[in-house]
Formats: structure tokens, C-alpha cells, sequence
């Protein structure tokens, strides 16, 4: 099983990280090819950003159906060019943004997305409207850092917990999604700060769900619908 994972940037910081955490999570099985764009943003903050990674990001995602890849994963929490990218492969297209909330649903009544900036908390409840989990998602809260200096972990996971437990005292969130594909590493050991607080609940990890999600519709042997998806018509493309 080969899957490509897409990071919709021009910046490789976060290239080698990715790799390294992805370890954690696949099995021999499974390879696990990791690239970043060649132009496009920097970082995905808001619809412009997104709108500018999804040209590169579907040629490499086309590109990564011919090399013979499995499935494609766009590793931003925005989802950027995966129903588009879902029009023209014949493999499982995945957003971690999509994967995170379906996991989510299935663990509780209410979740809370925390985000990095207020820009990119739109984007969010969209794809939970698009998704009909709207009803359950109890807020999306933001930890005001910028996705290039997620960086400082320590910084990044303090400001987590903080709005995490506001979340669950204030807005009533029984789950927890990291709303970063950049905020690696962490979900583990806030889910155990949290239960030291008291507060036994699921943290999902958007990246490793993307890649559990991936992997179980290709040992399933589906894709998305062709008649969702439908491939585009002929027509010149300049």
C-alpha cells in the first residue's frame, strides 16, 4: 500500500517532521511518500492561501496516482483541493480536515476544533456544515499562533491545553481535534494532561486520522462515488 501525502506549502518545514511522525502511525505495510509544492503559499490561513495551494497540489496528486500511489491525503486541516482532486483520480482522496470530524462524531455527542488564527475559523465550520455535523460541533476556538511557528512546542501545547479546557467547561465539548495538520506530536500527552484534570476525553490527531482513514477505504477497496465525483468533460484547459 502506497499513499502520497500532500503538504499544500512552498516551505519544507514541515517536510521531515511529517515523516517522522508518520512513522509512528503506519504499519510495513504501508509507504508513505511526503512532499511539499512547488509554488503556492506559504501556509494555509484562509481561503486565498487555499485557493493558490490547489493548482500544484492536484497536479501532484495526479501525479502521485500515475507513479502508482494508493491514495492521497492533502495534509491541511482546510482540506484545499480535495473534492476537485476527487474528480480526477480513481484512488481515495482524504483531507485530515473531513477524517478528523467523522472520527470525532463516532466518540461523542459534541466536539471543539483548536485552531491556529480567527482566519481560518470559517473554513472549519463550513467543512462541518459540508459534512452534516454541524449540530455537533460544539466551537472552534483558535490559539492565535501562526501555522509557521507551531514550531515552539511548548508554546503551542500550553496554549492548547488552555483553550482545550475551556472548550469542555465552557462550550460543552466532549472531543477534542487539533486544528492544524502542523501541530505534531502533541495529542497524546494533552489527552493525559486532560484526564489528569478530570476530563477523560478523546484528542484526535488530524494527520494520523487522515492516514487511518486512508488506509481503510483502500483495504476496502472503495473510493468516492463517481456519481458525487464526476470526472470533468472534455474541454481545452489553458
Amino acid at each position: 500500500m502506497k499513499i502520497r501525502v500532500l503538504l499544500p506549502t512552498v516551505v519544507d518545514v514541515f517536510v521531515e517532521e511529517t515523516i517522522q511522525e508518520f512513522k509512528h502511525y503506519i504499519t510495513d505495510s504501508v509507504e508513505v511518500e511526503v512532499c511539499n509544492l512547488d509554488y503556492g503559499p506559504a501556509s494555509v490561513e484562509g481561503e486565498y492561501d487555499e485557493a493558490l495551494a490547489v493548482p500544484n497540489l492536484l497536479e501532484k496528486a495526479i501525479e502521485g496516482e500515475k507513479n502508482g500511489c494508493d491514495g492521497v491525503i492533502s495534509l491541511c486541516f482546510g482540506d484545499p483541493g480535495v473534492k476537485p482532486a476527487r474528480e480526477v483520480l480513481n484512488i481515495p482522496v482524504v483531507g485530515a480536515g473531513e477524517a478528523s470530524m467523522l472520527y470525532a462524531s463516532l466518540l461523542a455527542k459534541s466536539f471543539s476544533v483548536i485552531t491556529v488564527l480567527p482566519n481560518v475559523v470559517p473554513m472549519i465550520e463550513n467543512i462541518s456544515t459540508t459534512l452534516g455535523l454541524r449540530s455537533k460541533l460544539a466551537s472552534v476556538r483558535y490559539v492565535n499562533i501562526p501555522v509557521l511557528e507551531l514550531v515552539d512546542k511548548k508554546k503551542m501545547e500550553e496554549a492548547l491545553f488552555e483553550e482545550m479546557i475551556l472548550a469542555i467547561e465552557q462550550d460543552q465539548a466532549h472531543a477534542l481535534i487539533l486544528g492544524c495538520t502542523g501541530m505534531l506530536g502533541v495529542a497524546t500527552s494533552l489527552q493525559e494532561s486532560l484526564k489528569e484534570r478530570g476530563y477523560d476525553v478523546p484528542v484526535i490527531d488530524p494527520s494520523f486520522a487522515a492516514l487511518k482513514m486512508t488506509e481503510g477505504l483502500i483495504a476496502m477497496n472503495v473510493k468516492q462515488s463517481g456519481l458525487t465525483y464526476m470526472t470533468p468533460t472534455k474541454k481545452l484547459y489553458k
